[in-house]
């Protein structure tokens, strides 16, 4: 899963980066408020872990934005601000949490990890769709039916699991891009459907009734049905 860090203290921002890389964890850091609305918007992200006082724009006013756009990315704010009249103004524009500092990085993970467990309303850590358990931590793809099972690489785990977690909706190329190599990586233009070939074998070969249908023009979307045969 992918988490974007905004926070103007640089060497907070990489500290609070590098623990969660550590923890498994896709992570970019930006060090104020109106790059980190211009990457949150772009829905490339699970979650968000916000600062109030930024410069540009503040962590009020980047919650206002994220609202109107509807964007979906789980927020937690993370801030010296620990008033309870904050706190309110934080949970009234879209917050999920309020993590005031000082603050432990252990407790920081446990937040984060409650937040995407809501999101994707795993128990075990497997994230589930029509006849497939994607374990994240294993790398594991399984279907439930068959009971076969198979391992999936790196970027082969992240489009899946980008894809589960936005099942109710098509999502276009260059979301996928962001949300697995990054806003500011580069790719060839053809990496995406050689990775979508190769999870689609993998859900032949495992007997799964799951496809990914292409939208032309639009992008791609996870399906389910029992019509879908092996072929």
């Amino acid at each position: 899963m992918r988490i974007l860090v905004v926070e103007d203290k640089k060497a907070l921002a990489n500290i609070v980066g590098e623990k969660l890389e550590s923890e498994g964890y896709s992570v970019d850091v930006v060090n104020d408020g109106e790059e980190g609305l211009y990457c949150a918007v772009s829905g490339a992200y699970d979650l968000i872990v916000l600062d109030i006082m930024l410069p540009g724009l503040d962590g009020f006013e980047v919650l206002e934005e994220l609202q109107k756009k509807n964007v979906q990315s789980k927020v937690i704010i993370l801030s010296a601000r620990s008033a309870l009249s904050d706190k309110l103004k934080g949970f009234q524009n879209g917050a999920d949490d309020y993590v005031t500092k000082p603050f432990h990085l252990d407790e920081l993970v446990a937040r984060v990890e409650l937040q995407l467990k809501d999101r994707t309303g795993a128990v075990d850590g497997s994230l589930n769709f029509g006849d497939l358990s994607l374990d994240a931590k294993t790398s594991i793809l399984k279907c439930t039916k068959s009971k076969q099972e198979v391992e999936l690489v790196k970027k082969e785990l992240e489009i899946l699991e980008f894809l589960i977690n936005n099942r109710r909706q098509i999502v276009s190329k260059q979301q996928i891009y962001d949300n697995v190599w990054g806003i500011e990586n580069e790719v060839e233009s053809n990496n995406l459907e050689v990775y979508l070939s190769f999870i689609r074998r993998k859900l032949k070969a495992i007997g799964s009734k799951t496809n990914i249908k292409a939208s032309r023009g639009l992008g791609y979307k996870l399906e389910y049905s029992d019509e879908i045969a092996k072929n």
